[in-house]
């Protein structure tokens, strides 16, 4: 594999650029209008342009990407996470000419990319499933029998879903036949796929995920464990490894289950079996996720492995480069996602121009990103700056070393989340350890996001803003834009 083309953009383009240099790997990106100027289109050895800024005009072009690798000669093909990272087709059609996708085969993708499929795979390998159904349904009546039996409260999901999209909370059953309509109605226009399954609800869930790698002869490890239970819109937001509640006995346990889930549909390469734990430590297979996930580094960063150059290593037929008795776990890491958002206002994204942009350094400190001060947030993609990454030998110090990092970061042009990494990590819940991923509705709208330096009045202000904010997160419609007072209150207080 000399020539590697990377089907994606941002940070995790240059993530993987910086892999390619060091193995010797020539690397060749691909760009739309809105990246033109990009840091990634200058990193690689050779940049192309895809088309016009919207996903579906550019990365989502698996013609036009194709077109490339048969007049590139490109040997394979490392698509990131997002766009087409997931795409059993064009996996495919990467194979159907030649080309070596760094990743799962088609067959995984689509056994793990269906939650039922995901389900029943797993069921004859002893992976410990949420109560529940492993078929879809359609019948309400039908539906609601199974509800009855399992017991309220019960979630209704989409089996194609993700990402909270076609999926519904149900309490009593007063609400099911609105709630399932409507999880259907969001699964079809989602994912083109109306399939939608029940589950128990599990109360007070924690989200820890395996890192799992497999090589082409079926050998199996994992990586050790994420918490990744600090979400925004069942999107994650701040996660950490290791776990602060699990035993070095439930590591293990969940970690064979993982591999057990690798095994159940012949995966290569490497993945993320996705794990809820409730308040007494039972954990149950979520998913399992065909990528390398965002929040990889955390995992890089206490095992001191290259993640990356592992796929690349399988991609083209390597053993695993290590063993499980050979991994170890040292130290704590956690990374901040870095927003455009603003967390007061209902995480909305926002967009402008980075007027200063000055990142945080030194040791233990790292900043995968794709930005430059001056540059435009794009309106096209994925609102995130960054990922701030941060180590240190315990999680007590890491936590407090993270805190400098934000505050050492120095961001102005947009509104950003960086302020709520800080009201997270400064939270007696968090630093406890006794979080779930409710912490936002629960503790969100709390006195400690007015900042120390303000007046009687601003105070006074802001704890009414908290209250309309709480209100507002309660209700169905969640129009945060019309409620532009806070944002604008926010700018004056500032200046």
């Amino acid at each position: 594999m000399k020539k590697v083309l990377i089907a994606n953009r941002g940070e995790i383009a240059r993530r993987v650029i910086r892999t390619l240099k060091k193995m010797g790997i020539e690397s060749v990106a691909v760009y739309s209008d809105a990246d033109r100027e990009a840091p990634h289109v200058f990193e690689a050895d050779v940049a192309f342009y895809i088309g016009e800024s919207p996903s579906s005009d550019s990365y989502l072009r698996q013609d036009k990407i194709i077109a490339l690798c048969k007049s590139e000669n490109i040997d394979g093909v490392h698509p990131g996470y997002g766009f087409l990272s997931e795409n059993a087709d064009f996996a495919r059609e990467l194979s159907a000419c030649g080309v070596k996708l760094i990743g799962p085969s088609p067959e995984s993708m689509e056994v793990m990319g269906d939650k039922l499929k995901a389900k029943k795979a797993v069921k004859g390998f002893n992976v410990p499933l949420v109560p529940g159904v492993d078929e879809a349904i359609s019948d309400v009546k039908a539906a609601k029998a199974i509800a009855k039996e399992i017991k309220y409260p019960i979630l209704i999901k989409a089996s194609a879903g993700g990402g909270g999209k076609g999926m519904r909370l149900i309490t009593n059953e007063a609400e099911f036949e609105e709630q399932m309509e409507m999880a259907q109605n969001e699964a079809r226009s989602s994912f083109g796929n109306d399939a939608v399954f029940i589950e128990k609800f599990v109360e007070k869930p924690r989200h820890i995920e395996i890192q799992v790698f497999a090589d082409q002869s079926g050998e199996v490890v994992y990586l050790f464990e994420r918490e990744c239970s600090i979400q925004r819109r069942h999107q994650k937001v701040i996660e950490e490894a290791p776990s602060s509640i699990l035993t070095p006995e439930l590591r293990q346990e969940m970690g064979e289950a993982a591999i057990a889930v690798c095994k159940s549909c012949g995966y290569e390469g490497a993945g993320t079996v996705e794990f809820l734990m409730d308040a007494e430590l039972n954990f149950y297979f979520l998913e399992m996720n065909t990528r390398l996930q965002v929040e990889h580094p955390v995992t890089e960063e206490i095992t001191g492995l290259d993640l990356v150059e592992w796929q690349i290593r399988i991609a083209r037929g390597e053993k695993l480069p290590k063993t499980q008795n050979e991994l170890t776990i040292n130290g704590h890491a956690i990374e901040v996602r870095v927003y455009a958002e603003d967390a007061l206002n209902g995480f909305i994204p926002d967009i402008g121009t980075l007027n200063r942009y000055v990142r945080p350094k030194g040791a233990g400190i790292r900043v995968d990103d794709a930005f430059e001060e001056g540059m435009d947030i794009p309106i096209y993609y994925d609102p995130m700056i960054a990922k701030l990454v941060v180590w240190a030998k315990d999680r007590d110090t890491c936590i407090e070393k993270c805190i400098r990092a934000i505050n050492d970061y120095q961001i102005s042009g947009v509104k950003t989340t960086l302020d709520f990494g800080i009201y997270v990590l400064k939270h007696d819940a968090f630093k406890s350890g006794d979080f779930d991923t409710n912490f936002v509705k629960l503790h969100l709208p709390d006195v400690r996001l007015i900042p120390e330096s303000m007046t009687d009045e601003g105070n006074a202000l802001m704890g009414s803003l908290n209250l309309i904010w709480t209100d507002l997160i309660e209700t169905k419609n969640k129009d945060f834009q019309s409620h532009k007072i806070t944002a604008s209150w926010k700018n004056q207080s500032n200046s």
